[in-house]
C-alpha cells in the first residue's frame, strides 16, 4: 500500500512539473574548493573542478526546482599522521571523482537573483589508486550534503556560488575518526533553452 501511495505522489509531482510554468536546460562549469574535516587531513581547502548540466523547473513566478548532474573532481591533502594512523604507505594527496546530484529549491529574490537550498547526493566514481593498492576502501561510495547559495541570472548566463556541507561520515576504514566534506562551488552556467 505504501508503494502505491509513493508511486501516486511521484506521478503527481512529475505531471505537475511537466505542466510547470517554465522548463529550461543548460550546461555549467566551475571550480570546487574542498576540504575534508578529520584528524588525518590538513586543515585547508584544495582546488578541484566541476561540470555538467542543469534544468530549471518553474513552479510559480517566485519558486522553482533546479536539479543538476555534475561531474566533480576534488582532492584532499593528508597530514603526516595519515599513513601512521591507518597503516597505508605515504599518501600525500587523495583525488576523488564524484557524480554530484543537487536538487535545489530556487527562490526568486529579485529579477536577477535566486536563492538556492537543498540536498546534494554524491556518488564516488573512482578511488585513489594508492589507497586501492593497499587493499583498503578508504572512502564510502556515497555522500549526502546540504547545499545553499546564490545564483545571479543574466538572460542566458548564470553565475553561482554555493556551500555544501557533507552530512555523513566518509571514513570507511574505521569509525574512530569522522571525516566530513566541506565544499565551496563557484561557476558559470549557460541556459541553452
Amino acid at each position: 500500500m505504501n508503494k502505491i501511495i509513493t508511486l501516486a505522489i511521484c506521478l503527481f509531482c512529475v505531471t505537475k512539473f511537466t505542466v510547470a510554468q517554465s522548463l529550461h536546460f543548460g550546461l555549467k562549469a566551475g571550480t570546487n574548493l574542498q576540504k575534508i574535516d578529520g584528524i588525518p587531513f590538513k586543515d585547508k581547502f584544495t582546488f578541484g573542478y566541476q561540470g555538467g548540466a542543469f534544468a530549471t523547473i518553474g513552479i510559480t513566478s517566485k519558486f522553482g526546482i533546479q536539479p543538476e548532474v555534475l561531474f566533480s573532481s576534488v582532492s584532499a591533502d593528508t597530514a603526516t599522521q595519515f599513513s601512521t594512523v591507518y597503516g597505508f604507505k605515504q599518501v600525500d594527496k587523495i583525488k576523488l571523482n564524484y557524480l554530484d546530484i543537487p536538487v535545489l529549491l530556487n527562490i526568486k529574490a529579485a529579477t536577477f537573483l535566486t536563492i538556492q537550498a537543498g540536498p546534494q547526493f554524491s556518488v564516488l566514481l573512482d578511488k585513489n589508486k594508492s589507497l586501492l593498492k593497499n587493499g583498503e576502501a578508504a572512502f564510502k561510495e556515497s555522500n549526502v550534503g546540504a547545499a545553499a547559495g546564490l545564483q545571479f541570472n543574466f538572460t542566458k548566463i548564470k553565475i553561482y556560488g554555493r556551500y555544501v556541507a557533507g552530512l555523513n561520515n566518509l571514513n570507511d576504514v574505521n569509525n574512530a575518526d569522522k571525516w566530513k566534506s566541506r565544499n565551496i562551488q563557484v561557476g558559470v552556467g549557460f541556459k541553452i533553452f
